[in-house]
């Protein structure tokens, strides 16, 4: 596993250490302070950490939507913090593209700490790739970490091995998942249980023996933002990937979504990655689900690509609970095995 674009990978957190939660998109703390408040503090309970909040974490939307300059100092703010061992992103959105101009490399790359999100945090999660960092895909302060009744086990154990434990292994799939949603604004839903369905489990939709490479994506609108840009990763950052894409809780059509991929393919992406990882979508239809899966078939054939591995509906972006993905990592797909294997840790 000798590899020019080895990333550097941030020291674990410890039990103690302070984290701190910043809103590089939306704001959503500010629109919904319990939810979270509920969050921080689950954080807190459960993983034995301080949580703190960025400068301007809990501005309300209007204004963060007119200072993405101020929205990436928080994010410099957080890194040149000699308190501060890792972050977290409070939520996603949809624009926090904005805030790439104002962002230094230079800080990212000098200060490595964990730094975790999904969703239009897929933004800031390549800007920490691009500057040879480590970055977690996972969940964010408001999401599954505020989940309704306490964080769920599966949660816990993600988080607790990749961003603490220095952990490798198989990943573990999630027995049941939901996507029911309960009020964020009603203080007597805070600890109601979501109902959970029993998961099916990952679709392996083909491919043949095993296959081994560096975990890297996001949200794929997001990533659309990027392409094209100073910040889209370069083909050596593609060859070889194990591309894990998911889609936003807007639900992309298939159509959409295979016109993303297209232009993966005509970039030569699709040509050079080892293998596909698709997340369980939300807000689609079983049937939808299943169109989804034979469009991404048609277009990496389209490609030449029907000896790739590709494993769907696993349990990260916009699904709970989520599990967390350490981009930059080596990650084998077995598929005789039918298991994804976590080769290296993601902190050190």
């Amino acid at each position: 596993m000798n590899d020019p674009t080895t990333p550097t990978k941030p020291p674990r957190l410890r039990a103690g250490d302070t984290l701190c939660a910043v809103s590089l998109s939306s704001g959503g703390a500010a629109e919904h302070p319990l939810r979270y408040e509920q969050g921080k503090r689950q954080m807190e309970e459960t993983f034995g950490v301080r949580v703190i909040d960025a400068p301007n974490a809990t501005a309300d939307d209007a204004w963060l939507y007119r200072n993405p300059e101020a929205r990436a100092d928080d994010l410099h703010w957080a890194l040149q913090n000699p308190e501060v061992t890792g972050i977290v992103s409070a939520i996603g959105g949809e624009d926090s593209a904005r805030i790439l101009p104002y962002v230094d490399p230079a800080i990212i790359q000098s200060n490595p700490k964990v730094f975790m999100g999904f969703s239009d945090a897929t933004v800031t999660l390549t800007a920490f790739r691009n500057a040879g960092l480590v970055a977690f895909h996972g969940p964010a302060v408001m999401t599954d970490l505020a989940e309704n009744g306490g964080i769920v086990p599966f949660v816990e154990r993600s988080v607790r091995r990749n961003l603490f434990e220095a952990w490798t292994g198989p990943l573990e799939h999630a027995t049941e998942w939901t996507e029911q949603y309960l009020h964020w604004g009603d203080p007597r839903l805070l600890a109601e249980r979501r109902r959970f369905l029993p998961s099916e489990g990952p679709a392996w939709l083909q491919g043949a023996g095993s296959v081994e490479g560096r975990l890297e994506g996001g949200n794929i609108e997001v990533l659309e933002f990027l392409k094209g840009t100073p910040w889209w990763p370069g083909a050596e950052r593609w060859s070889g990937a194990v591309l894990c894409l998911e889609t936003s809780e807007e639900a992309p059509s298939v159509s959409a979504v295979k016109r993303f991929l297209r232009n993966y393919g005509s970039q030569g992406v699709l040509s050079v990655a080892a293998a596909l990882l698709l997340a369980r979508p939300q807000n689609y239809a079983a049937r939808d689900n299943w169109l989804l899966q034979q469009g991404v078939i048609e277009v990496l054939a389209e490609f030449g690509r029907e000896d790739m591995p590709v494993v769907a509906n696993l349990d990260f972006g916009h699904t709970s609970p989520q599990m967390v993905l350490p981009l930059g990592c080596w990650l084998r797909v077995d598929c005789a095995a039918r298991r994804l294997v976590l080769m290296e840790p993601g902190v050190t």
